[in-house]
């Protein structure tokens, strides 16, 4: 096993401190509710911290790949050559950004399931599993690696809504499984056909990827492949119309993983159409963006509008989450750099925004046991903090200055209309059917007569500040100080191959 400068176990422990966790769960007596939740925050935060860690120590005028770490598993086989497979590890200017994001989502998700009474050390095993997947595909420079990590974070998520969950989980569990299931079926047939395709006996990404940017995989093979590719990711990143899991699914998660869910897991999908598709496949990128740039603009603005005409705080979140995936898809789709700057940015905002909005739904009904709008009113007299944070939340929604939605969203704007304006003039719209659905929420909520029978209802518990105090300030900051963001995801999107200036 070989580090680089020092660093590659930092990269490393992202991953094995979560699965460590989880084993000393299993081992840990069930009735031990209290060691299991402080064994978790603290597990939060020190992901946290190596997160930030991360993201602050990528060096911007450094080599694209930092941190590496790598370990020989499989080569000089039959089919494999020197290469062969190996767990190696790496990050770029993108990954930094999404190990950030991962790191303070999943502390605050940690944080919002100090709650949960029944079985919570096996939710915990779960949960921490999870984020171990996640940790490994933003980092994984092999691609059988890639595929593995990938599915690790996918699986639990059946368990943890299915049992976790409520209204419609094993609905909602069951149809998420299966849809994700058939998007992995077709990343694994092209991950085989690039293995053919390319012939060098390695699954090492960087080796796949000059394979793909040489020639030495056709551009009629890259053609054929992108669309299980990019079909296969996007079903996580909730591409239209291979969406509708996303919505059922945010509706039956429990706080926690819906936050995790709608942050972090959507957003591998998006990560895998950059690493498996633009990186690798840049002849079918440039082919296929055109049908991209369609299914995310459709996407954008039907997410949009169908959350203007939902009631259930959770239908209008996910809604909105297609919504907004749909920007991140068109900004990739653009493949110019401020577009592709802007998506990753928007992996990002909408990632913590997001997760902000499910804190706070999950905070609502716990107490009430409702989440149709309709039945509150008046709320901002009886949860005034509770409203304050879900108003920075949807304020950062609908792209307002000064928040993080701004920041990406301005990009995306300005790289789609320099590319497909029409499309650009469409998603200024789904933008503007974004403010009215948050603002038509507000109306009916935080104002207006107060509904008596909510008279008694608490405001946020210690946690929960601390937990919207983080995301908070991910928002604002982004949404202030753009520099640090841009430079670490620039430096990687300007060497993407096929992106224009």
């Amino acid at each position: 096993m070989t580090f680089d400068e020092g660093q590659g176990y930092v990269v490393l422990a992202t991953i094995a401190v979560p699965l460590l966790v989880a084993l000393i769960l299993i081992f840990t007596p069930g009735t031990q509710k209290m060691a299991v939740r402080y064994l978790s925050a603290v597990t939060g935060a020190i992901l946290a911290a190596l997160s930030i860690y991360i993201f602050v120590a990528y060096q911007v005028d450094g080599e694209q790949a930092q941190m590496n770490l790598r370990w020989t598993w499989v080569e000089n086989t039959a089919f494999l050559g020197e290469n062969g497979i190996a767990l190696r590890l790496a990050v770029d200017g993108i990954s930094a950004l999404l190990a950030l994001l991962t790191g303070i989502v999943a502390f605050a998700g940690a944080l919002a399931s100090w709650k949960i009474e029944y079985r919570n050390k096996d939710f915990f095993i779960l949960y921490w599993i999870l984020l171990a997947g996640v940790y490994g595909t933003f980092f994984a420079y092999d691609l059988f690696f890639f595929f593995f990590f990938y599915e690790l974070a996918v699986m639990p998520l059946y368990l943890l809504i299915g049992v976790w969950g409520s209204t419609r989980k094993e609905y909602g569990a069951a149809k998420l499984t299966l849809m994700l299931v058939g998007g992995s079926v077709l990343i694994w047939i092209g991950i085989f056909a690039v293995f053919h395709q390319a012939n060098i006996g390695t699954f090492d990404l960087p080796s796949l990827w000059a394979a793909g940017q040489n020639g030495t995989i056709s551009p009629t093979a890259q053609k054929v492949i992108f669309p299980l590719m990019a079909v296969g990711c996007g079903v996580l990143a909730a591409l239209w119309p291979f969406h509708t899991w996303s919505p059922d699914g945010h509706m039956s998660a429990p706080t926690a993983v819906s936050m995790v869910h709608a942050g972090v897991l959507m957003k591998l999908g998006a990560f895998g159409i950059i690493r498996l598709g633009i990186q690798l496949l840049p002849e079918g990128a440039q082919f296929w963006m055109p049908a991209l740039m369609v299914l995310g603009t459709v996407g954008a603005v039907y997410g949009a509008t169908a959350a203007l005409t939902q009631r259930d705080f959770k239908l209008i979140s996910g809604y909105s989450s297609v919504s907004h995936m749909g920007y991140v898809l068109m900004g990739l789709a653009t493949m110019n750099t401020i577009g592709i700057t802007g998506a990753v940015l928007q992996m990002f905002s909408h990632g913590v925004m997001t997760a902000l909005v499910f804190l706070m739904i999950g905070a609502l009904y716990d107490q009430a046991h409702t989440r149709d709008m309709k039945e509150f009113g008046g709320l901002a007299k009886v949860m005034p903090l509770w409203v304050i944070f879900y108003a920075i939340a949807g304020l950062a929604n609908v792209g307002l200055p000064g928040f993080s939605g701004f920041t990406a969203e301005f990009h995306i704007f300005v790289g789609t209309f320099r590319t497909y304006p029409v499309f650009g003039a469409l998603a200024i719209f789904a933008a503007a059917l974004a403010a009215a659905y948050m603002l038509r929420m507000f109306a009916t909520v935080f104002f207006g007569p107060t509904n008596p029978h909510w008279k008694d209802l608490k405001d946020l518990t210690p946690l929960e500040r601390l937990s919207g105090a983080m995301l908070i300030a991910s928002i604002v900051i982004m949404g202030v100080w753009w520099a640090p963001f841009i430079d670490r995801v620039g430096h990687t999107v300007t060497l993407l191959p096929g992106v224009t200036g």
